[in-house]
């Protein structure tokens, strides 16, 4: 089993969910969170007034899927989540040692 992690921009959201469902991806969980890598933040101007923005808007999403599948789901969330701009995010894969569903007491691949 693997956990599958990634930080993208937040207008593709509705992109990637919907590639990692045409993939058979039966759940995720997705985090608003701020951050910054290369691109290093940007300025704006509000009321008149140029300010520095250091941390940027992203989603996380985090996915729990079976070790066969990781190639797909990396694949899947790479192509929606891709604008070929500075940002568009990176994925992270973690191995999970133990899976449990709390409801029926299901556990590794069964609880997925």
């Amino acid at each position: 089993m693997k956990f599958v992690m990634a930080i993208i921009k937040p207008f593709k959201l509705d992109e990637v969910r919907d590639a990692l469902t045409a993939i058979g991806v039966q759940g995720l969980t997705v985090t608003e969170v701020k951050g910054y890598g290369r691109q290093k933040g940007h300025t704006e101007i509000y009321r008149g007034t140029e300010y520095a923005v250091s941390f940027l808007p992203k989603i996380k999403i985090e996915i729990a899927v079976a070790a066969d599948q990781v190639d797909k789901v990396v694949a899947a969330i790479s192509s929606a989540a891709k604008t070929g701009q500075i940002g568009d995010g990176k994925i992270f894969v973690y191995g999970i040692d133990q899976a449990v569903r709390i409801r029926t007491g299901e556990t590794d691949s069964e609880a997925l």
